[in-house]
């Protein structure tokens, strides 16, 4: 069949907006002006802050709003300013300085900030991205994809040690208690030798999201550190309440019903936590004696806690 000739060809070079571009443009006309960090710790690289309050400081100390830890920063280096939709940078006589774009700051004298102002605070440099910059979108994406196990959707090991130091030094400056809790899949190797790849993969979303959703508060840092070893890191709450987090969890796992495809999965975890002590250096201390803790739960019959 011949088709009509005074018919105009199809254009085959139009281009339609895909719904995730449009959803991205969404995202950014709701996204406040932010701080995104190009140059500094290599696992922040990519992190943003939003600018939604004035007053926020930058600087080395926990409890910044921007904090960032590296020695070139000083311990409270400059502050955002946000008013009448101007967000300005006051430099707060820091050792190393800042500086903006090539000018380097007379201390104590704000500058208004523009869209892609590079700012350089000892030798971490910040990229300012005024609101409703599409970048701010696309930046996060990539950050947060980044710092998120693809099987589970909780935060990687890669966050977790992070996030760890960060925690850490929070409770230390507050004086909160902080907890680490770790915990294992009870006899995993033969969960995928007997019933396969898939079905371990299925126990392993299943429970993080079981953890995530029922079993946590919002401010609790959990996430995946190996194959099947997770940890919860748990700020401003005592021992006797870490012990009774770590209990719920165990009992909860191993009443869940995990079924796949119509077969039920016999699962249960083993748990070992710690809390801070006075003479911890770091977060590291704090979970190396709770891996120990779990080791001491799976050496003495499995399915049940342990602390140290």
């Amino acid at each position: 069949m011949v088709g009509n000739s005074d018919e105009q060809p199809l254009d085959k070079t139009s281009v339609v907006q895909s719904d995730t571009f449009k959803v991205r443009i969404a995202q950014a006309g709701e996204s406040p002006p932010c701080l995104v960090l190009l140059v500094g710790p290599a696992n922040e690289v990519g992190r943003q802050w939003p600018l939604e309050s004035s007053d926020l400081i930058i600087g080395r100390v926990p409890t910044a709003h921007v904090h960032i830890e590296d020695k070139s920063v000083s311990k409270s280096h400059a502050k955002v300013l946000v008013a009448g939709g101007e967000v300005s940078l006051i430099d707060l006589e820091s050792t190393n300085k800042t500086i903006i774009n090539d000018r380097i700051l007379t201390p104590l004298q704000p500058y208004k900030l523009k869209n892609n102002d590079q700012i350089k605070c000892g030798n971490i440099i910040l990229k300012f991205l005024e609101r409703g910059n599409i970048e701010t979108v696309s930046v996060a994406q990539t950050f947060n994809k980044a710092l998120i196990d693809p099987l589970t959707g909780i935060h990687n090991r890669g966050a977790l040690n992070a996030a760890g130091v960060d925690i850490f030094n929070k409770s230390r400056v507050l004086g909160h208690p902080l907890g680490v809790i770790v915990f294992d899949i009870d006899f995993f190797k033969k969960v995928n030798d007997t019933y396969g790849h898939p079905a371990g993969d299925y126990v392993l979303k299943e429970l993080a999201r079981v953890v995530r959703d029922t079993l946590i508060r919002g401010n609790d840092y959990f996430a995946r550190y190996g194959g099947e070893e997770f940890c919860l890191l748990v700020l401003g709450s005592p021992l006797k309440q870490i012990d009774e987090i770590s209990e719920r969890i165990r009992k909860t796992i191993q009443e869940h019903n995990f079924v796949y495809e119509g077969t039920k999965l016999p699962i249960t975890i083993s748990i070992g936590f710690s809390l801070i002590q006075p003479n911890d250096k770091g977060w590291s201390d704090i979970f190396s004696r709770a891996d120990k803790a779990l080791y001491n739960s799976k050496n003495s019959g499995r399915n049940k806690v342990s602390s140290m």
